[in-house]
């Protein structure tokens, strides 16, 4: 939704609302602790104002520590409901940004896939990080404004009390100032917005830097990325200053106003004590209440722009809330047939086709006829772009399909509960993904309350058991970010154990072996032979002894089946099979060329 620039987004201000609502019992605490600060902070000065007329100016000792007495209990209340104001406002702030960020992450989750298709993850990042920051800190200034609020209206009454004209001259800057602060809000919200903008661009750059660094380390391109930052930096440094030029032009002048005030009662009051019209202890107090009014009044300018880059945050966050899931669970969903009532792991594509969203106007999958029956094993083979990874993509319905049915078991896909159809398959991507954890909770990820056993268990069919128990701690090994810190291979196991685990129906090996090397990916083989045994696997591979696995091979071109068979069968019969599997090995062998050659110039750079 497109923003006006100049004015904050309602959407924005909604969702503090909202928000505020929810907390609305803890900042009436803040907000009545405030009060009580007010009214004590603001009594003070009428307390000295009666210890000097009534106890100074007569002489009188007793009426004077009396009314020091009282100053003193004033003084104790409002420091004693200042940290009541204080803790409250920041208890209920916290408590806002903490449940704004978990609906934020749960709501991310939830997402499509097609969504984090075309969404930086710098850009997510931000807007639950530094956005829901900014929500936090106006919210702690609500409390703290409305008790500044309050004293501004009591002192104004005293004030009037005291003297109505020296009270006019003291604060008949205020309409001028409240024109000040909306136009001060008016030019200041599109530079936040900018701001906001900016700085997301900069975190996107950053994660990317960061969780990229073995490429850009490994093609030498830090210059390039440090130019990127520089950049993004420098975008950062612009809009700032612009927002520091607005500021510029207008909180000196909202600064200067109420010290203006506080010249005329200086002048006008001092000439009124002098001629009698006015008590020495009155213009103390009147000279006491401008001191505090002045505070609150410059506090204006910061609350405005508080409360401006809040409703650009809010908006930002809003955004993502707002977004809706393309992919949900339907409101009755269908269940799955349970386990022992008959063969399970059925998969059919029925004359499927699909095109992903921004592609090319071709379709993917072109009228897809596809099945694999119960505890099958089928490699799916093809040239790039053929929709290997497009199939396994459907199946678990991260994308729906144009047109056709997927099912399972009998099942269009989109008939099933969510969650439960993706706990039926198992998925091992080429693209290897660990968690920052330990091994076992690695394994484990899919059933966090496994038994040991059962973890073992797994890891034995993945063939990974060996190398992790010769490992310094076992099973309790922290392997840091993505798993970096073991080999390809046994990156590859450990995600096959994780998927063996979660004991899937129908398990998805998306170029398993791929990244692994050919002098090792017997290795990968002998334990996917075992995993695969009578259970519904769909293979995506082009090396010939992970696709020899498979009980039938799919030959995929323009979306479509092309031909079938077993893998002797095809590289009898069909050309256009050993034309994809020649040129899978050529990329293989090119790949290794490559990697020798980057692997040589890293040993000269280190030597």
């Amino acid at each position: 939704m497109p923003i006006r620039r100049g004015s904050p987004s309602p959407e924005g201000w909604r969702l503090i609302r909202r928000a505020l609502r929810e907390q609305r019992a803890g900042i009436a605490v803040g907000v009545a602790a405030g009060i009580v600060w007010a009214i004590a902070k603001a009594s003070v000065p009428l307390l000295v104002q009666e210890a000097i007329d009534n106890g100074i100016t007569p002489k009188d000792t007793a009426v004077l520590w009396r009314w020091t007495a009282a100053i003193f209990v004033s003084g104790v209340v409002a420091a004693l409901f200042t940290g009541v104001r204080r803790y409250s406002a920041f208890r209920e702030s916290r408590l806002v940004e903490a449940k704004l960020r978990d609906a934020v992450f749960a709501h991310t989750q939830r997402l499509h896939f097609a969504y984090h298709d075309h969404q930086q993850t710098g850009e997510l990042m931000s807007r639950a990080n530094t956005d829901l920051f900014q929500i936090q800190n106006f919210v702690v200034l609500i409390p703290l404004t409305i008790s500044n609020f309050i004293t501004v209206v009591f002192v104004t009454g005293v004030l009037l009390f005291i003297d109505p004209v020296l009270t006019v001259l003291a604060l008949g800057s205020l309409p001028l100032l409240n024109y000040l602060g909306k136009r001060f809000s008016t030019k200041l919200h599109p530079s936040v917005m900018a701001i906001q903008r900016e700085s997301a661009e900069l975190a996107t750059v950053v994660e990317e830097t960061v969780s990229g660094v073995r490429v850009v380390k490994g093609f030498g391109s830090q210059a390039a990325q440090s130019q990127r930052l520089t950049k993004e930096a420098n975008d950062i440094y612009d809009v700032s200053m612009e927002a520091a030029r607005v500021r510029a032009r207008y909180l000196p002048a909202m600064d200067l106003l109420p010290t203006v005030g506080f010249i005329f009662v200086l002048g006008y009051g001092g000439y009124q004590v002098l001629n009698g019209g006015l008590l020495l202890g009155e213009m103390v107090a009147f000279t006491a209440y401008i001191g505090l009014l002045i505070w609150p009044l410059r506090m204006l300018g910061m609350i405005i722009a508080q409360s401006q880059r809040a409703a650009a945050s809010a908006q930002r966050v809003h955004e993502v809330l707002s977004t809706d899931s393309e992919i949900t669970s339907p409101r009755a969903p269908t269940p799955l047939p349970r386990k022992g009532t008959a063969k399970l792991g059925a998969v059919s594509f029925d004359d499927v086709v699909f095109r992903y969203r921004g592609g090319v106007d071709a379709a993917v999958l072109d009228h897809l006829d596809l099945r694999v029956e119960p505890g099958e094993s089928v490699a799916l083979v093809g040239a790039t772009g053929s929709g290997k990874s497009t199939v396994a993509r459907l199946l678990p319905r991260f994308y729906d399909v144009e047109s056709g049915r997927v099912r399972l078991d009998g099942l269009d896909v989109r008939q099933l509960d969510l969650l439960q159809l993706r706990r039926a398959i198992g998925i091992v991507f080429e693209d290897t993904f660990l968690f920052s954890a330990t091994i076992a909770d690695n394994i484990a990820f899919a059933d966090p309350l496994a038994k040991d056993d059962a973890i073992e268990r797994a890891a034995r069919l993945s063939g990974a058991h060996d190398f992790i128990v010769d490992l310094p701690d076992g099973y309790a090994t922290e392997i840091g970010e993505r798993g970096f810190s073991l080999s390809g291979g046994q990156r590859q196991r450990i995600a096959i154990a994780r998927a063996i685990l979660a004991d899937p129906r129908v398990l998805i090996l998306d170029d398993a072996t791929s990244s692994v090397d050919p002098t090792k990916e017997h290795e990968i083989r002998d334990a996917l032979t075992e995993v695969m045994h009578n259970r519904t696997t769909i293979v995506i591979a082009h090396r010939p002894a992970t696709i020899a696995l498979a009980d039938r091979v799919v030959l995929l071109g323009e979306g479509k089946v092309l031909v079938e068979g077993t893998h002797d069968e095809l590289l009898q019969t069909s050309a256009s099979y050993r034309a994809v599997l020649a040129a899978a090995e050529a990329y293989d062998a090119e790949r290794a060329r490559h990697e020798d050659e980057d692997e040589h110039e890293l040993e000269g750079t280190f030597t």
